[in-house]
């Protein structure tokens, strides 16, 4: 993070200043997490007030704190309005102080996928500062934009949302040279409304975009000519899993196996084998995104290729867990939507042996879609080679009904018990576990690590 003085952060937000000027060095929102000459932001949210917690900051450490009344503490303060906006403000002009290649990544699915792979790449090439976990709202956002200085060359930041104007606003804090949306599925659809709502929330990543920038857009996708009216003298690069006509990086001789999968990767810089150590057809399109990226941030053709077969599995994003010779336990817990929900299905579409899914509820999925969704899942996993679907929740159901070869399960514990039988009577078995993160399908994948391991 870039050093300075409460007085000139006072300047920067537009803060009444109380107490001694110090300079800071680090900023946090968590009291927890304080560190050598640091700010805590006292944030305020719905469920929330970073108000109650100024004591335990200053207990353990805090140089100064930034609030919107007054403490009777004895530290140094800025005084603001909102001290959300006002962090908000603080990390733009950071972000306006320095001078590396700044990588924006949106979508419907994929997002922490490609940027991983992007990070993977470019950490070849210089000191990079990227989004962690998925922090992708505005406070992530400020957070990641606070930890750049001078030194860095590049950032890779993740920008998320399930309301309209969230992107337009993150993207205004970072002022990206390069930006990607990487798909738009049925996703949020609570706060968006329909599939051409999420196109359109998504597209607000070009609101801040400058005309030098670049755009990197999924030709495999169809949104792409919501967006035409937006993109009117802006380079744009498209990238297909096929070759297109004005496609400059595509896949081709794509082979799939049960721990990895391999193609051809084709780019102006030339063509080369990748094998990638993650699962799915959808990484390879995720793979063909970062390099897009990385291209445009300078990267060679052999760079790309070493970053993305350096790239490992997530926990919980289709993350292989080996239980025994033949048994595999597929992890994909981490959340749900119907692309992601598609995009696992084919894989263990794939997989040689007895194939199960285990699905919970995709969430925010807007009464009007829920049942729509669940049930268009249900009626793509009828015609593949699936064996079973186990469903939870109270909208899976439609998914195990319209399979055609579904039992739904009302306890954890009666649907635990059957997938344990399921490994047990099949020499060779892969369970995929997906449903929405509040679904606890992680959970799920614990307990079953926990009881099949050594068994």
């Amino acid at each position: 993070m870039i050093s300075f003085a409460l007085s000139e952060i006072a300047s920067i937000i537009g803060a009444e200043w109380i107490g001694q000027d110090r300079i800071i060095e680090t900023v946090t929102i968590d009291s927890r997490k304080i560190t050598q000459r640091c700010l805590f932001v006292a944030l305020e949210g719905h469920r929330f007030d970073g108000h109650h917690f100024i004591s335990q900051a200053v207990f353990n450490g805090a140089y100064a704190v930034l609030v919107h009344r007054y403490s009777k503490l004895e530290v140094p303060q800025l005084i603001v309005e909102d001290t959300r906006r006002a962090f908000s403000q603080l990390a733009a002009w950071v972000r306006r102080q320095v001078s590396c290649k700044i990588i924006a990544i949106t979508g419907s699915s994929g997002k922490t996928s490609v940027k991983e792979m992007t990070a993977s790449i470019l950490s070849q090439r210089g000191k990079i500062v990227v989004t962690q976990e998925n922090f992708n709202n505005d406070i992530g956002v400020s957070l990641t934009l606070l930890c750049l200085t001078n030194e860095d060359d590049f950032a890779v930041i993740e920008l998320g949302s399930s309301s309209f104007g969230e992107i337009a606003w993150s993207s205004s804090l970072v002022f990206p040279d390069i930006v990607l949306v990487n798909n738009i599925f049925s996703s949020h659809l609570s706060g968006f409304g329909s599939l051409v709502g999420v196109a359109i929330a998504k597209g607000e990543i070009f609101s801040s975009l400058p005309n030098s920038g670049v755009c990197v857009l999924n030709a495999d996708n169809n949104a792409c000519l919501l967006w035409k009216h937006l993109l009117l003298y802006r380079k744009v690069v498209y990238f297909s899993l096929q070759r297109r006509d004005k496609v400059d990086f595509f896949a081709s001789s794509i082979v799939y196996s049960w721990n990895s999968i391999s193609f051809i990767l084709h780019t102006p810089l030339g063509s080369a084998v990748v094998t990638l150590l993650v699962l799915g057809k959808h990484s390879v399109s995720n793979a063909l995104a970062a390099s897009v990226l990385a291209f445009f941030a300078g990267a060679t053709l052999q760079e790309i290729v070493l970053g993305l077969e350096k790239v490992r599995p997530l926990p919980g994003r289709l993350f292989p867990i080996v239980l025994g010779i033949g048994k595999l336990l597929l992890d994909d817990s981490y959340n749900a939507n119907v692309g992601s929900m598609i995009a696992s299905i084919d894989v263990l579409n794939r997989m040689a042996g007895y194939r199960v899914i285990v699905v919970g509820d995709m969430l925010e999925l807007g009464g009007l879609h829920e049942v729509q969704c669940h049930r268009d899942i249900g009626k793509f996993i009828a015609v593949t080679n699936i064996h079973q679907v186990f469903s939870i929740g109270c909208m899976s159901c439609f998914i195990s009904y319209y399979s055609g070869r579904g039992e739904h399960f009302y306890s954890y514990n009666m649907l635990i018990s059957r997938i344990v039988q399921v490994f047990k009577m099949h020499d060779r078995v892969t369970v995929l576990i997906k449903g929405s993160r509040s679904m606890l399908m992680d959970q799920l994948v614990m307990v079953l690590r926990e009881i099949l391991y050594g068994a």
